[in-house]
């Protein structure tokens, strides 16, 4: 352990770390002055102003309005003045998801949490949970959230599993919006007129309209240099941007995760049968050059890249791509005409996709905290006002960020916005403010809905749950990159299709059986 924290604090000096408040080994408590956090109800705030502290990730993503930060912005001005709760940040740091979760073991190992922490890495909220640092928070949850936090929460039950201990819960699952990254297809439509051809139905039609893509000179610059369909594949097939678990699906199995099976157990998806005919034909893609070769080591920005570069003509991925990346293309080109249609089915009419749970992380209450409500006060607020669109949030969460007045009325529209617009949801200390799964149809563009929902039964959703299994813990990393880099040469390298039951034999004895196993020891003692 001491070499590892090392290893980190070496690592984190050339991150871009910045800390605020205290750099000790004890939170601040809420009130700087030793009073016990006072909440007016006529006011509808804590006066005195009460402190709040936190941790946090600066991505490459978020974007600030000149002198503003991750500490100091439109939000934390706003729950100061409308809450009385002043966010604090114990530290702050640029960098990537593995940057903060590497930050937040080294800072977990000297025991030194915030009141707060949130996180969207699984395995970080593993580590945090056993260690022992955080409250139960079950019957916290029971006591301070309001009844639409609670409502939300309930709509799907299993979003607690991952987070239970010996039938207590230790930590909050942030919600997130139904089908928010279960994945339809994204076309060239303007590449389908020009070579008058129709939206694939199946994988038959599919290859046709690849292989059109490829050889027929869609862009129009008398050069070869175009690909039928754009796969991120660095970090498997299933994946959020660039997706490819519905070719698996037309085969009847969704990989990288455990489904349920006819007769009722659970079982991985990547070891099934229909996962070898899914990659046999990808390899075949592969060689037809419908897919590029680097889409092995592509990862889902990657993918859409491709595809925003007018070099790709379809991609899969969720609803709301239009607004980002793609819009990207057209910004760049208005010729260019990008419509969203229905997974194709396989040779026997299958079509299956990845459902996502409505669940992206989890919230953490520091066992040290002595005022956990104050908390809830802050997200509750945001439950019943933001995530349901009425009071102050009616139009968004800041005037002039994410929505502006224009003629009277408010809009979203991009060009009315400073910097395009400015998503003061991700400031939110759950990254996304509050939402309700089921909320998503307002979210969804109409002319969208009908085809995702249309195909709403292809979705299968991660049926284990549940913490981490104990060969999980101790075999679960040998067995993602055995799959991972067995896959990667299955399809894209000189690897034989015939080493897939190798590898399958290999995922067995190396710990994929006793997974089976006791995952659904585990699914038993839920019935």
């Amino acid at each position: 352990m001491k070499m590892n924290v090392l290893l980190l604090a070496a690592l984190l000096a050339l991150s871009g770390c910045s800390f605020a408040g205290s750099s000790g080994k004890s939170v601040p408590t809420a009130s700087p002055d030793g009073q016990e956090p006072k909440f007016d109800i006529k006011l509808g705030k804590y006066d005195p102003p009460v402190d709040l502290y936190t941790v946090g990730s600066v991505n490459p993503n978020l974007i600030f309005k000149k002198g503003e930060s991750l500490e100091h912005n439109v939000h934390t001005i706003w729950a100061e003045n409308r809450l009385g709760i002043r966010i604090r940040y114990l530290w702050t740091i640029s960098g990537t998801s593995e940057t903060y979760a590497n930050k937040l073991r080294l800072e977990l190992a000297k025991g030194n949490m915030p009141d707060v922490v949130t996180t969207r890495d699984a395995d970080i909220i593993q580590e945090l949970i056993d260690s022992g640092q955080f409250m139960e928070v079950g019957s916290l949850f029971e006591r301070y959230a309001s009844d639409t936090w609670k409502k939300a929460v309930a709509e799907d039950s299993s979003v607690w599993n991952a987070f239970m201990r010996n039938g207590s819960k230790y930590a909050i699952p942030i919600m997130d919006y139904e089908y928010n990254s279960d994945p339809l297809l994204w076309i060239r439509q303007d590449w389908l007129d020009k070579l008058h051809m129709t939206a694939p139905r199946t994988l038959e039609e599919l290859e046709k309209v690849m292989d059109a893509f490829v050889n027929r000179d869609p862009d129009g610059n008398g050069a070869k240099d175009t690909y039928g369909l754009s796969v991120a594949f660095r970090n498997g097939p299933n994946t959020w941007m660039g997706d490819s678990s519905w070719i698996f699906g037309a085969f009847g199995t969704v990989p990288e995760q455990w489904n349920r099976m006819s007769d009722g157990t659970l079982q991985y998806g990547s070891v099934q049968p229909g996962a070898e005919q899914a990659v046999s034909l990808m390899k075949h893609w592969v060689q037809q050059g419908y897919l590029s070769g680097d889409s092995a080591w592509l990862d889902e920005e990657g993918a859409a890249n491709l595809f925003v570069s007018g070099k790709a003509g379809i991609i899969a991925g969720p609803y709301w791509m239009r607004g980002w990346p793609l819009s990207s293309l057209t910004d760049a080109d208005p010729e260019a005409r990008i419509r969203a249609v229905a997974i194709p089915s396989g040779p026997d009419g299958t079509v299956m996709r990845r459902g996502t749970l409505p669940v992206n992380g989890a919230i953490l209450i520091n066992k040290k905290m002595k005022h956990p409500e104050i908390f809830f006060t802050y997200q509750n607020y945001l439950f019943d006002y933001y995530a349901t669109s009425t009071g102050e949030f009616a139009n968004g969460l800041a005037e002039g960020y994410d929505w502006a007045l224009v003629d009277g009325k408010p809009t979203i529209n991009p060009s009315a916005l400073p910097l395009g617009g400015i998503r003061v949801a991700s400031y939110t200390l759950t990254f996304d403010g509050a939402r309700i799964p089921s909320e998503v149809v307002k979210e969804i563009p109409v002319d969208i809905a009908p085809v995702l929902l249309a195909q709403k039964e292809a979705s299968r959703k991660e049926q284990f749950t549940g913490p981490p299994t104990k060969t999980m813990k101790s075999s679960g990393e040998l067995l993602k990159k055995l799959e991972q880099k067995s896959f990667q040469k299955m399809i894209f390298a000189d690897s034989g299709i015939g080493e897939f039951n190798e590898f399958v034999e290999k995922w067995q004895v190396y710990g994929g059986l006793a997974e089976t196993s006791e995952i659904n020891a585990w699914d038993r003692s839920r019935k």
